[in-house]
């Protein structure tokens, strides 16, 4: 019995960083572009959510492996494996994603808000705040029991799906159905799904997290299931998300948006607690986002020029630490107040970049993880290696499309 009680606690204290990576993903950006999915093409994206799970919980493996194996993050590896130029391409490419995507949160913050009645001057301020003192003044194990409990908010797009009540067999057949449409709009908004699912923060942010948590290679067992839930976790709460607003706004004809439109145009179709409950998982998903995506793209600039870094450390010991975390987070809650400035397309576009540059993020590691000094007998399956080669070709295939299918219209 103790010995269960003490495997209990072990495991309890392994899971989060995979977890919260992920639920970290269906930020303000995310719901808009899973919501727009729903709006505007009903259930036809549903099999490419499926498939992209898969994809996701092998390359969320893959991070926690490599960070229990090596103890380095990934800016470190490529950083010691690629040489200093690619490093530095690695980073611009993670920063031109993650800024964007966090002055969208900042906007989900602001409108998740201002549907209760609260100014953006307001609640963007305090926000910003908060999120800059629970980094700045707490540990990694405060901070990480804060997001936990952040994943909560989640469950009210679950019960808002319920709700409305969709026709199950219906939704179960699109799941298995696959449907592509050869229309930009079509493929721009299927990039954008890829691109809040799988997207290049993760990477990073897990793999830091992981060598920051510890984790030894006999308890990476625990770490492996925490993965693969936060995998299926995200993903399911993406999957509730399309099919509530494909049961109601695709049916009554509503295109939208953004997160906030969503939540305004379901209280006449489905009435003004699934509105609340809706706008209630915007905020909670926005404020998880615009601290995890600051940090995580802070971890990964110091490991890639050897800055000192992590929330265990206080402000004197990792300067250029918090400096790029107070920029990016203060910054992009400053953009977000700029008077009249749209951020809805903001939200959708940073989604739709973040996408089109994964495979940049996803080419490097699997090139690590197939490298036998760098990870000796815990290389790469020929099974994963499969699935990471087919996403990175699938993402590029429908990129190269994307610019392609306006001259064929023509």
């Amino acid at each position: 019995m103790l010995n269960d009680r003490k495997k209990y606690l072990l495991i309890i204290s392994i899971v989060g960083p995979g977890l919260i990576t992920v639920n970290a993903g269906n930020d303000a950006g995310g719901i808009a572009t899973y919501s727009t999915v729903g709006a505007t093409y009903g259930f036809k994206m549903l099999w490419g959510l499926l498939l992209i799970t898969f994809s996701l919980a092998v390359i969320q493996e893959m991070n926690a492996r490599m960070a229990v194996v090596t103890g380095k993050g990934l800016s470190d590896l490529i950083r010691e494996n690629f040489g200093i130029k690619f490093s530095v391409f690695a980073m611009l490419t993670l920063f031109i994603a993650n800024f964007g995507v966090c002055v969208g949160d900042f906007a989900g913050v602001a409108a998740s808000l201002e549907l209760f009645g609260i100014s953006k001057f307001i609640s963007v301020p305090i926000i910003a705040i908060m999120v800059w003192l629970l980094i700045t003044k707490g540990t990694y194990s405060i901070a990480e029991k804060v997001f936990l409990s952040f994943t909560l908010v989640f469950f009210t797009y679950i019960i808002t799906c319920f709700k409305v009540r969709p026709d199950w067999p219906v939704v179960l057949k699109a799941l298995v159905t696959p449907t592509l449409e050869f229309d930009r709009a079509f493929i721009l908004t299927f990039i954008g799904m890829i691109g809040t699912t799988i997207t290049p923060y993760m990477q990073f942010y897990l793999q830091s997290s992981v060598v920051e948590k510890g984790i030894k290679l006999e308890e990476y067992k625990y770490e492996k299931l925490d993965v693969y839930l936060g995998a299926i976790w995200g993903d399911l709460v993406s999957f509730f998300i399309i099919v509530c607003t494909a049961i109601t706004l695709h049916q009554a004809n509503i295109h939208i948006n953004s997160a906030e439109e969503a939540a305004s145009a379901l209280k006449p179709l489905a009435g003004n607690y699934a509105s609340v409950l809706f706008a209630f998982g915007l905020l909670g998903a926005s404020i998880l986002a615009v601290t995890i995506i600051p940090l995580s793209t802070t971890y990964a600039i110091c490991e890639s020029f050897g800055f000192e870094r992590g929330v265990n450390h206080s402000l004197n010991e990792a300067p250029a630490f918090y400096g790029i975390f107070t920029f990016m987070v203060f910054f992009s809650a400053v953009l977000t107040l700029i008077p009249n400035i749209s951020l809805v397309h903001i939200m959708l576009i940073t989604q739709q970049i973040a996408g089109i540059l994964s495979p940049v993020i996803l080419i490097f590691m699997v090139l690590l993880i197939n490298r036998k000094e760098v990870m000796g007998n815990f290389v790469n399956s020929r099974t994963q290696n499969l699935v990471i080669w087919i996403t990175v070709l699938f993402i590029i295939t429908l990129s190269i499309l994307l610019v392609v299918l306006p001259f064929l219209n023509m």
